[in-house]
Parts: structure tokens; C-alpha cells; sequence
């Protein structure tokens, strides 16, 4: 089952905090500075896991995963935005597991 999740980070370092960008831009939606919307697989969580692990120092980084549930659940009617509308990007309309 493909679910959702937002990934937000604080990183420290230049290098460390353009790996995790790379990687996250590789598997999930840019939103705003550090935050992206992935929809991911269990296979595909522990990959990024890994990966992500690879860019980070853990005792001066911080990345956070948050499971948003199912991926075919209509995110928007449990999100509440204060300004602009959330707006799922095209594709994240157009994944399918």
C-alpha cells in the first residue's frame, strides 16, 4: 500500500542539507524550503531510510518523517491551509502503486 508522508529537515551543513534536498527531490514533491510530500511504499520508505541517513549528522541534524495515511486518501479534505490553498502538485496526481 502507497501512503504519504511529509518530510521536513533542519540540517546544519551545506553539503549534508543538498544531499537530502537531491534525494528528497528524487522521491517526493518540493512544498516549501525544507519540506516535501512523498508517496511511498514500505520497500520505498526503507530505501529512503537509508539514503537519507547517508546525509545526516545525528547529533546536529534533524529530519522528520510524518505518515499522512493512505495516498488514495483525499488529503486536502483534512488539511487546513491559512493563506493559499493547498494545490497537490501533477505529480503526485499521477502516481499509482
Amino acid at each position: 500500500m502507497r501512503k504519504r508522508y511529509l518530510i521536513a529537515y533542519v540540517v546544519a551543513d551545506d553539503k549534508r542539507r543538498n544531499g537530502i534536498f537531491k534525494v528528497l527531490m528524487g522521491n517526493g514533491d518540493h512544498l516549501q524550503f525544507s519540506v516535501f510530500l512523498c508517496q511511498l511504499n514500505d520497500v520505498e520508505l526503507e530505501r529512503l531510510n537509508g539514503l537519507l541517513r547517508d546525509h545526516v549528522n545525528v547529533r546536529h541534524d534533524q529530519v522528520v518523517i510524518l505518515d499522512l495515511g493512505p495516498a488514495e486518501s483525499n488529503l486536502a479534505a483534512r488539511l487546513e491551509c491559512i493563506g493559499k490553498s493547498y494545490t497537490p502538485p501533477a505529480s503526485a496526481l499521477l502516481r499509482k502503486e
